[in-house]
């Protein structure tokens, strides 16, 4: 009990001794000063305006600036009371211990940072850059500081699966570093080549996506092979988890598998790529709505837009086992038809006439292939006529254009006295003396009109 305590009070004399307490203070005053720095510099970069001219090296090279220059300050900080405490032959164990541990957060912010830049704004590297930083950080840390190895001894000796077969904490851990160290030097080649495709301005916008993503999901896919091979996990132990999570997922993300393939299709066959024109409901021709355009080709939906600025996301396996009306398929040109009924006591070749005048100014109206009009059939209370037009942009709407020819086809028709008839029925009341066949109230209506 004596030893225990003269080692606890010797302890506590050494931390409190003059040349702890001033090395203490000294790398308390430099983490403020970088604290502050930071602080600074952060304010500084939200509120100065973005240079339009600028290179993008050059904003990148800004931002890293800002966000590694507190650190550096820093460790220049220690590095010159590390100078000062050796010409007064003082120790400086505590700051060389801080300086090493500021030294290698700064070159693991840099790299970091860099694989950030390598990748893009867009992945998810991006959104988990800090968190990473930290993790690599306080694991070359517990190295540096001499931690690392009891920290191992104790994460090995916790069992996660109690039995013959082993797989410790560490080993969980350790895998899962090098799988995640894997996959993102996968993703970063994945973003390279899929730089380099989607300049290939020779192949199709469609072909282009799909084989970035391809490469993506088959470069993603074998670094999580490797990182496992890599740490050597004896998946053997994990047979009946594994087997058991597999039949889940089989059943459980059936559909996503299902749109997965159903999005590589769409890719190579390039049935629907950006930039189409497409309809999901109603029949066949110029009459169909609920237009949309392609926005874009995603691994799991496609995007859609409608004229109201909407964005649909539809699943793939919807575009591939249903019936999808592509508007720009093969030719961006659709034929109108808009149809018309005159009376009889018109004459139809005045109204076809007028019908070819009603489409004659009308922009979007393709002049070749040319109006058409049709005397189409005689009905029951008119002549049915039809005008017949081809336009080429389908993806600025149709029916805009229908609604523009039909108020050109009522003002001619107006000018050139032409009528529209209305659809008349007449009931004809018949007296009992004039049809005494009918039969009376009671009889049996079948009976058969006498004669």
């Amino acid at each position: 009990m004596d030893s225990a305590g003269s080692a606890t009070k010797s302890v506590f004399l050494q931390l409190t001794s003059p040349e702890i307490l001033a090395q203490v203070i000294v790398i308390v005053v430099a983490a403020v000063t970088g604290f502050m720095l930071a602080h600074a510099a952060r304010r500084w970069q939200q509120g100065r305006k973005p240079v339009a001219d600028a290179e993008d090296w050059q904003v990148h090279a800004l931002d890293g600036a800002v966000a590694v220059a507190p650190m550096i300050l820093v460790v220049a900080l220690l590095l010159l009371a590390r100078g000062a405490f050796s010409m007064l032959s003082m120790r400086t164990r505590a700051i060389d211990t801080v300086v090493q541990l500021a030294t290698a957060l700064v070159l693991v912010r840099i790299a970091v940072y860099l694989l950030g830049v390598l990748v893009g704004p867009q992945s998810w590297f991006r959104r988990w850059e800090n968190r990473i930083t930290w993790g690599l950080a306080v694991t070359i840390g517990f190295e540096l500081v001499g931690w690392f190895t009891p920290t191992q001894r104790l994460l090995d000796s916790i069992n996660l699966l109690p039995g013959k077969k082993t797989f410790t904490l560490w080993e969980l851990l350790k895998g899962l570093v090098a799988v995640v160290g894997f996959v993102i030097v996968s993703s970063l080649v994945a973003r390279t080549i899929e730089r380099r495709v989607m300049r290939l301005h020779g192949l199709a916008l469609s072909t282009r996506i799909g084989i970035s993503k391809f490469a993506y999901f088959l470069l993603v896919s074998i670094g999580i092979l490797i990182g496992i091979n890599t740490v050597g996990i004896d998946l053997t132990a994990l047979g009946v988890l594994t087997g058991a999570i597999g039949l889940g997922l089989g059943f459980g993300l059936q559909a996503i598998a299902s749109n997965f393939v159903s999005g590589f299709v769409l890719l190579m066959d390039k049935s629907i790529k950006p930039g189409d024109v497409i309809s999901f409901t109603g029949h066949t021709g110029t009459s169909t709505e609920n237009f949309g355009w392609v926005q874009e080709l995603r691994g799991r939906f496609v995007v859609v837009r409608d004229r109201d600025g909407v964005d649909t996301l539809v699943p793939n396996q919807n575009l591939i086992t249903n019936s999808v009306i592509n508007w720009s398929y093969t030719d961006q040109r659709v034929r109108i038809r808009l149809p018309v009924t005159i009376s009889y006591e018109d004459d139809p070749e005045v109204a076809l006439q007028a019908l070819m005048e009603a489409t004659e100014h009308h922009p979007r109206i393709l002049k070749e292939p040319h109006p058409v009009t049709r005397l189409m059939s005689f009905e029951d209370h008119g002549m049915r006529l039809e005008v017949r037009f081809w336009i080429a942009d389908p993806m600025n709407g149709v029916n805009n254009v229908r609604s523009d020819v039909n108020r050109e086809i009522w003002r001619v028709f107006k000018e050139k006295g032409i009528k529209i008839p209305v659809a008349q029925r007449e009931i004809r009341m018949l007296d009992r003396a004039a049809a005494p066949f009918l039969p009376r109230p009671g009889e049996d209506a079948r009976r058969e009109p006498p004669g």
